[in-house]
């Protein structure tokens, strides 16, 4: 319950300091490039549900949706804006709306996509899919795009393991000196 509380004030909190960055962001994705400002990624949440999360839109309209790893060139779909948002990570603050309605969490396992099945098959056998997902997470500050599935796992476990009020707040403060820095972010 304190958790759920907790993301809903800072979920309310982010919004209101992000309100007008949302709008330039969203000016210059409809500037720069054709298609929808929001990009709603089909990702696994609790229990393995699929639910609809969204990000600000950095590739072109078209892209496989498959992780921007697994794609040949995957510069090559950014938008003009797209390598900046990633890097900033500010594509992921649309995401707000999904804690606030309660899909995620500001703190949990990143979502994979509805077609990770070997993520997927990992964390439902350790029990990390009964998790809510998170804007961050133990993976996020621990190497983000430079870990594999089973190393994402390894911390999604640790996670699940040590879950605290005083760990989401740690992962919460070194989340936003790894965004800083934009370390880690490959794609």
């Amino acid at each position: 319950m304190l958790k759920r509380v907790f993301d809903i004030f800072l979920s309310l909190l982010f919004g209101i300091i992000f309100f007008i960055p949302f709008f330039i962001i969203a000016f210059i994705i409809k500037l720069t490039s054709d298609g929808p400002v929001l990009y709603w990624s089909k990702r696994i949440g609790t229990n393995n549900k699929i639910f609809l999360m969204p990000k600000f839109r950095t590739m072109y309209s078209g892209t496989p949706e498959v992780p921007t790893h697994e794609l040949e060139t995957p510069n090559r779909y950014l938008t003009k804006i797209g390598n900046f948002l990633r890097r900033t990570s500010l594509d992921e603050t649309p995401q707000l709306y999904s804690v606030l309605i309660g899909d995620m969490s500001i703190v949990g396992p990143r979502p994979a996509l509805f077609n990770q099945n070997y993520l997927i098959e990992m964390r439902t056998n350790k029990g990390i899919h009964k998790l809510k997902p998170g804007l961050t997470g133990l993976a996020q500050i621990n190497g983000r795009d430079n870990i594999d599935d089973e190393k994402k796992t390894f911390f999604d476990l640790e996670y699940k393991d040590g879950m605290g009020f005083l760990l989401d707040l740690k992962i919460i403060f070194f989340t936003f000196f790894k965004i800083l820095k934009a370390e880690d972010v490959i794609h």
